[in-house]
């Protein structure tokens, strides 16, 4: 027996109906802006959710370093141990990706061991790809407290096929996609069937339960930068319905709720960032015209006004060009102010010139997003 999806009120069906008419909004921008600017949000979400993500597990790496990882390359500030961890998770998510339209999928326990093992394939005591070969218990890291204990390990092969059985048949079920991946979430963290990952395991598994058939391209719906921005709360609300031990009975209703106030918040932001990454680039692309500079710097400059470290690496992706080519560009525009060189050689950065960060200043958006769920109060 899993745990049940809960009965939707009418204020939950209300929120489903806002999140479903987000993302039909920023599926119909990201088709009708330039590609060039959907790419670089994509880029941007990509490599928020690793960060996100792994942060929650205690690997820790730079907005740069992850950025980085999405484009194929190495970390140059993580640890190693970070940067393989973050590395590792991009592989599954890519995978994740490659599984979102594939005719004939089903989810079976081999997909999950098989992204396990991509996961921590570099860690044996997380036993990569197999089960937990005992009782697991999860605590709290600052008091030492036992929050949770997993159920006994000779029962997770059978639930863990249940689980896959139940999202195989559902697979075709669209209107509630959101519903299902959240539900998949929680049954597969509750169950906690490996040694370690569990929590990598069962956001990748959320994102992937989206991915199948839905709306909007994963990249764009996925919750993984949420929790990883609400590490806290996330942690609460999975102790409030795991009471301290695997307990199918419980009321998973405020889990529901939880997961779509994070689908709606992380859709309203997603929106704002098009908004802002299109306006900028706009401007950009005048000052650049108006000052003889190349075209091709206008999105590495976007990038840098919206507040990231701009690398020759980087400026290499974002432009497609060669690494002396890319020195001299960054050069130029370092001369001309609208980049500021920091470091030396290899390590050299560039931040936003103060013509960038007025002109990121001007479209910014710092308003915080509403909670859903209070739209309906009354």
């Amino acid at each position: 027996m899993l745990y049940r999806t809960p009965t939707l009120t009418d204020d939950d069906r209300a929120v489903l109906e806002l999140i479903r008419r987000s993302w039909m909004q920023l599926r119909f921008n990201l088709q009708n802006h330039p590609r060039r600017w959907t790419g670089l949000l994509a880029r941007t979400l990509r490599a928020r959710a690793i960060q996100g993500s792994n942060s929650i597990e205690g690997f820790v790496v730079s907005r740069e370093d992850a950025l980085a990882v999405v484009d194929g390359d190495e970390p140059e500030e993580a640890d190693e141990e970070s940067a393989r961890a973050v590395s590792h998770y991009r592989d599954a998510m890519n995978y994740v990706l490659r599984l979102a339209d594939a005719p004939d999928f089903t989810y079976t326990k081999d997909l999950l061991r098989s992204l396990h093992f991509m996961m921590t394939r570099d860690d044996p005591s997380a036993n990569p790809g197999t089960w937990r070969p005992g009782a697991i218990y999860v605590r709290n890291d600052q008091t030492g407290e036992l929050v949770y204990e997993g159920p006994p390990a000779d029962l997770v092969p059978s639930l863990v096929q249940e689980l896959a059985d139940q999202l195989t048949s559902d697979d075709d079920d669209a209107p509630t996609r959101m519903i299902r991946a959240a539900m998949a979430h929680l049954n597969l963290v509750m169950i906690h069937p490996f040694s370690d990952g569990n929590g990598r395991m069962s956001r990748c598994l959320q994102t992937l339960v989206l991915a199948r058939g839905g709306v909007l391209d994963p990249t764009f719906s996925s919750i993984e930068e949420y929790l990883g921005r609400n590490t806290q709360a996330y942690y609460d609300v999975l102790a409030r319905v795991g009471n301290g031990t695997w307990s199918p009975g419980e009321d998973t209703h405020q889990w529901v709720r939880f997961c779509l106030t994070a689908h709606y918040r992380q859709a309203k932001s997603a929106e704002r960032r098009l908004a802002a990454i299109t306006e900028i680039g706009s401007e950009v692309e005048i000052e650049l015209k108006r000052q003889k500079l190349p075209d091709r710097a206008a999105v590495a400059l976007v990038n840098t006004a919206l507040g990231e470290r701009l690398r020759n690496s980087a400026y290499r992706h974002h432009a497609d060009v060669s690494a002396l080519t890319a020195s001299r560009d960054l050069k130029l525009l370092s001369d001309s102010g609208l980049l500021i060189a920091q470091g030396a050689k290899r390590g050299r950065s560039y931040l936003a010139g103060p013509w960038l960060q007025a002109c990121a200043a001007r479209h910014r958006q710092n308003a915080p997003i509403e909670d859903p769920y209070k739209l309906f109060k009354g």
